[in-house]
């Protein structure tokens, strides 16, 4: 069995920092694909940024770039996601997500096949 698990999450405020991680246990994740989704309230889930866990590339959400970034520590099964500048827009629910096969598109939710309970991330202007 597959368990993605978030932490990190909390309260901020406007151009403070934030660090995500996503621990994932139960088989090998050399050949996952990780997503980081967000919801907010009466919105829908989006895209913000995913990486290639063996080949290393990333992407990001064209409202976060430049602004978050994703590391991995491999001996850990983990992967992080620091976001810096955070402004109240991006409050929201975020989710990790692990992919195997590689999705076909990294910003479509359906094709992520596990997912974390969530963290809140609250930014205050």
């Amino acid at each position: 069995q597959v368990q993605v698990v978030e932490s990190g999450g909390g309260l901020v405020q406007a151009g403070g920092s934030l660090r995500l991680s996503c621990a994932a246990s139960g088989r090998a994740f050399s050949v996952y694909t990780m997503g980081w989704f967000r919801q907010a309230p009466g919105k829908e889930r989006e895209f913000v940024a995913a990486i290639t866990w063996g080949g290393g590339y990333t992407y990001y959400a064209d409202s976060v770039k430049g602004r978050f970034t994703w590391s991995r520590d491999n001996a850990k099964n983990t992967v992080y996601l620091q976001m810096n500048s955070l402004v109240p827009e991006d409050t929201a629910v975020y989710y990790c997500a692990a992919a195997l096969p590689p999705p076909r598109a990294v910003e479509d939710f359906n094709e992520y096949d596990y997912w974390g309970q969530g963290t809140q991330v609250t930014v205050s202007s």
